[in-house]
């Protein structure tokens, strides 16, 4: 990790074999026509955040000479659909975009896996620009080169390993976000710090961690969290080996999302899912990481799982996962703090047990305040 000398940035560098570099700091929004040399640019982002930040966006990178087509998508997981993309491939088509345009995706973790999708299969692949504006977009879903969309029998069923030419985290516009989307964010931050970065699991405890907190500490304290994803996708860009260790708390997060038709959204269901994993693990005798799981949880508030949920309902989504195998339920489990490991060998009376248990720990169930 290195320092930038404007405009007071980190950089944090994916290396890969074509390495790129996640530029974290204040302010980088303004400067992103200059690391953009494509004359035709079409700009994907969705209806929250296009009159915050894309229009200005486009505009400036319309003054700087580039033909911008601005596609605004509606907000939330539904947009992440084949109709949405073959809307926007066709679209680029009709306006006679060319292998030499750039795609950016502006916006969460659904703006950055669609426009990355986008850029993945249009023309078999055109340049990719990541600038996710949520917590959660920073830390995990920008960075890394998985892109996807959903399909009806799971999440990111369909997608590509297509990686940006560099992502771009401009920490002062958290400030602009709902808390409740900061928070959301939060459950990837805390998932990093409980695979690797165990020294960031204080912020769970020490009431600083805010999107309104000093522009400086959250670049510091993104910039060492990101370097946790970077350095496992360096290490495995296509999730052949460490990279599973990223869907710690997935495995029933993407469940819920599915099974909820995403009432649940993502970070609220990998808060579930993380606490859920912790339960498997005590009782597998490795650490206690439930206490942590338990902050996790009550640090997001997530909404409340429905009461007539059980777990019957969630294990077809669950073994429809993408990391599974030889259809064995494989679950990332932590046997210490920053010690994750990889089991397929669960059984159904431990699935039953954590389940039993999580509905327990549960603080927001129905009718909770959130």
């Amino acid at each position: 990790m290195t320092r930038m000398s404007e405009p007071e940035a980190l950089r944090v560098t994916v290396g890969l074999e074509r390495p790129y570099d996640v530029l974290i700091g204040p302010g980088i929004l303004k400067g992103i026509g200059s690391l953009v040399p494509e004359r035709r640019v079409a700009l994907v982002t969705d209806s929250n955040v296009a009159p915050l930040h894309g229009s200005q966006l486009a505009d400036r990178l319309a003054l700087d000479g580039r033909d911008v087509e601005l596609i605004i998508v509606e907000p939330g997981e539904a947009s992440k659909s084949p109709a949405t993309w073959a809307g926007i491939v066709e679209r680029l088509a009709e306006r006679g975009f060319g292998r030499d345009c750039v795609v950016i995706g502006l916006g969460g973790g659904m703006v950055t896996d669609l426009a990355g999708f986008v850029a993945a299969t249009y023309l078999r692949g055109v340049a990719f620009c990541s600038v996710p504006t949520s917590l959660l977009g920073m830390v995990d879903a920008g960075v890394g080169g998985k892109t996807g969309i959903n399909l009806r029998a799971g999440k990111n069923l369909a997608g590509a390993f297509w990686q940006p030419r560099f992502v771009a985290a401009d920490v002062a516009v958290l400030a602009s976000l709902p808390e409740r989307q900061f928070r959301m964010g939060a459950a990837e931050f805390f998932k990093h710090a409980l695979i690797s970065s165990t020294g960031q699991l204080d912020l769970l405890d020490a009431g600083r961690f805010s999107a309104r907190a000093a522009p400086a500490d959250l670049a510091a304290w993104l910039a060492t969290n990101i370097g946790v994803k970077a350095a496992i996708v360096a290490a495995d860009e296509r999730e052949a080996g460490v990279r599973t260790w990223l869907n710690y708390g997935h495995t029933l997060a993407h469940a819920l999302e599915s099974a909820t038709n995403h009432e649940l959204e993502h970070g609220e269901a990998v808060a579930y899912g993380i606490l859920f994993a912790s339960l498997i693990s005590e009782a597998r005798g490795y650490e206690d990481t439930v206490p942590y799981a338990r902050r996790l949880l009550e640090f997001v508030r997530p909404a409340p799982l429905p009461r007539e949920l059980e777990l019957a309902p969630l294990l077809p989504f669950m073994a429809r996962d993408k990391k599974n195998s030889a259809s064995a339920n494989r679950f990332v489990l932590l046997e210490r703090p920053g010690s994750p490991v990889v089991v397929d060998n669960l059984t159904s009376g431990e699935l039953e047990s954590a389940w039993t248990r999580l509905i327990g720990h549960a603080p927001f169930r129905e009718g909770a305040p959130l």
